[in-house]
Parts: structure tokens; sequence; C-alpha cells
């Protein structure tokens, strides 16, 4: 074997190892996050234990089953109801607050892209926070999607889709959600 052959093979090798660390990863993470505290079968206050334990910023212990976390950058605050099937996206960081309650199916979709040429319209990718403020209401099937902010006291529509940063005290419904109405304080 020649010097250029042993270095493709090294190299090839290399590729190889780092996608099998990757694939690893993603099966560990979802393990530890998607598959056992995910189930049915595991009382709401194991479950919270047991993502904390996978560093999750957790101050509540009501997340019912069959969520998805696509890791364990995620903050939520007291006394906040997660409902079943929610969908935690991940790639950037997620806040949400004290008092919350959000609905069955909701998704926190922190990972988009920028619009890229004629050849391959999702461009670079890109991952942007989301915050929920405190005593807010996310309706069943809403999407929020990266870089929102929603302002405390908000109530978000069933099936909404969010897309910009929303005011406190206001409800929002539609797609994309636009502003209903402001809510007394």
């Amino acid at each position: 074997m020649n010097t250029g052959s042993c270095a493709r093979f090294f190299h090839i090798l290399g590729k190889v190892s780092d996608t099998l660390v990757s694939s690893l990863r993603l099966v560990i993470r979802d393990l530890v996050l998607n598959l056992i505290p995910a189930s049915a079968l595991v009382p709401p206050f194991l479950r919270c234990l047991m993502y904390r334990a996978a560093g999750m910023d957790l101050h509540t212990f009501k997340i019912y089953p069959r969520c998805f976390f696509g890791g364990n950058r995620v903050s939520i605050g007291r006394g906040t109801f997660v409902s079943y099937n929610c969908f935690f996206d991940l790639s950037a960081p997620l806040v949400i607050g004290d008092r919350c309650a959000i609905g069955n199916n909701v998704q926190f979709i922190t990972s988009t892209h920028t619009i890229g040429g004629a050849e391959c319209r999702a461009g670079e990718r890109q991952a942007l926070p989301i915050h929920v403020g405190n005593g807010c209401w996310i309706g069943a099937g809403a999407i929020i999607l990266a870089g929102v902010s929603i302002g405390e006291g908000c109530v978000i529509a069933a099936g909404a889709l969010v897309n910009r940063t929303c005011e406190a005290n206001s409800l929002y419904a539609g797609v994309p959600a636009r502003l209903i109405k402001h809510l007394p304080c």
C-alpha cells in the first residue's frame, strides 16, 4: 500500500468513526430522553427526575408521556404543565416560564435554514432560541418556530403557527398567528 492509499484509508476510517460516534450519541439520547422516560408506564415524578439526570433544567413534575426531546437544552418553570406528544427540537435553548400550560402535540422548533440558491433552497442551517414567558397557555397542535419570544400571559390558540414575537397578555391565532386581542392583566 503506497502513502497516498494509506492516507485515503485513514481518512475514510476517520469519517466512518465520526459517523458511528454521532449515531451512537443519537441512540443514547433517544434511550435516555425519548424511550424510557417518555413511556406511559413511567410516572410523571420519575419521568422528570430522569430528565433532570440527563441535564434538563426542570422545575415541574408535570410532563406527560410521549414527548420527544432533541437534547437537554431546555428550562421549564415551576407549575408548568406539558401535555402528551409534544416535540422539543432543542437545536438551540428553549425557556418556558412558570405556570404555563402546553397542550397536546405542541411543537417547539428551534432550527431553521437560510434560503439557499436554486440548486438547494434549504440553505445554511441556523439554530435560534425560543422563550415562553410566565403564565402562557399554548393550545393543542400549535407550532412555535425558531427565534420567537412569547410574552407573559399570552394565549396561543390551538393549531396556531407562531413565526414572530408575541406581545404579553395577548391572544394569537391562525396560520401564521396574528394578534386577535389584548387580554386584561
